[in-house]
């Protein structure tokens, strides 16, 4: 954190990393996880050597550059899902891919609610988000971003931060994209609970309805959300502002993002 004409700045991200086999569910493994390729100074010398036409000698301290080739999902790290990410239609209209959201929604006001209550596998209700509210006194309104606070990302790169933790229900998405709202952001991998969990309600219950169900309420509303949030325990409830812009890819379902809090240096944690 520095301080930044008054303002306190606030990582709001987890990093793009290649993980560890154990940190993923084997099922989704080649759909989540990150490959990294580094290449160091001397790793690119005959690229850069044969490029310019020069020996290693010529170069400065005989170095090339340094690079990364990446391969990864647009959904790794800290990243906003886009209405098209959720289904084909958004609000009856064709839904808006990442590169088509429009940019003031990603710089905002910043709501903290914390469910820190909530264990993993279960849901947050309407009635849970307008408790907190109230306790907040605090009304939301266009231009407000949402962050639901489970403290999830004190245990990234573990199983359990993937396979343990609490989730939105559809109605409590609604109850929150109702006010007005067009971003919320979560401090988990996931908006819904664990896919894991899901599965193992379903079976019990084969309740349609609670499939993917957070996400899902995306097909009525026009609005994004972030996952994989993190260091939220940092920031007050109210009282700062948070920049979430997300990279610019071309017809994506979602876009990575170095999401930022702006908080008042008196307000800091």
């Amino acid at each position: 954190m520095e301080l930044l004409d008054g303002f306190c700045l606030v990582d709001l991200s987890v990093p793009i990393k290649i993980p560890s086999p154990e940190e993923l569910d084997p099922t989704l493994a080649s759909s989540l996880a990150a490959e990294i390729t580094y290449l160091n100074h001397q790793d690119t010398v005959p690229l850069v050597s044969n490029y310019f036409g020069c020996r290693k000698e010529d170069l400065h301290g005989g170095c090339g550059w340094a690079t990364e080739r990446i391969v990864a999902s647009s959904h790794a790290g800290t990243h906003v899902d886009a209405p098209y990410h959720y289904f084909p239609s958004s609000g009856g209209k064709p839904a808006r891919t990442i590169d088509a959201c429009p940019l003031e929604w990603f710089f905002g006001r910043g709501v903290v609610l914390d469910m820190t209550c909530k264990k993993s596998g279960e849901t947050v209700s309407a009635e849970d988000v307008q408790q907190r509210l109230n306790a907040l006194n605090y009304q939301l309104r266009y231009g407000d971003i949402v962050c639901i606070r489970y403290d999830t990302d004190k245990t990234f790169g573990t199983s359990d931060y993937w396979n343990e933790h609490p989730g939105l229900s559809a109605e409590a998405v609604r109850y929150i994209l109702d006010t007005g709202v067009k971003v919320i952001g979560v401090d988990s991998p996931g908006f819904d609970i664990p896919f894991g969990k899901t599965k193992q309600k379903f079976a019990k219950s084969q309740d349609k309805s609670i499939l993917w169900e957070a996400h899902c309420a995306g097909i009525e509303y026009d609005y994004v959300h972030i996952e994989k949030l993190a260091n939220l325990d940092k920031l007050p409830e109210t009282g700062f502002y948070i920049a979430c812009f997300p990279i610019k890819l071309d017809h994506a379902s979602a876009g990575w993002t170095r999401a930022v809090a702006f908080v008042p240096e008196k307000g800091r944690r």
